[in-house]
């Protein structure tokens, strides 16, 4: 039972990580093909970036369910918006020092994904009722 109220919201998390990372990888393509190899890798990973670190909040976000633990939901929900935050301060701090890409493909790339993240749930959520 507890499993079933929690259902929805995975579905839509996985859901939504899919359609992030066939946009990156979309992006990614076609900025190498219409642009250079440079552009698309440097798009791979700006959008890849923001997949890793919201899948780990996702994970992080539904470890718990159920109205007995509430307390842990809320927890488990803070410490994966906190992770998601360090986890991308880290990877740009890694891709800034140690890897030579463009930045205007790695950052447009990044602020697609999350666009899509914050505009996309309106086409999931049926409002059947």
């Amino acid at each position: 039972m507890i499993t079933a109220l929690a259902r929805p919201g995975r579905v839509l998390a996985k859901q939504m990580l899919l359609l992030e990372l066939s946009a990156v990888i979309l992006v990614a393509i076609g900025l190498g093909l219409a642009v250079n190899f440079d552009w698309g890798f440097s798009a791979l990973i700006g959008g890849g970036i923001f997949v890793i670190a919201n899948a780990v909040f996702c994970v992080s976000a539904f470890l718990f369910c159920g109205a007995r633990a509430t307390k842990l939901v809320a927890a488990s929900f803070y410490t994966g918006e906190a992770l998601k935050i360090l986890i991308t301060v880290l990877l740009f701090s890694i891709v800034y020092m140690y890897m030579q890409v463009e930045l205007i493909p790695l950052k447009l790339t990044y602020l697609l994904v999350l666009g899509i993240n914050i505009f996309a749930p309106v086409l999931f959520i049926n409002n059947k009722k």
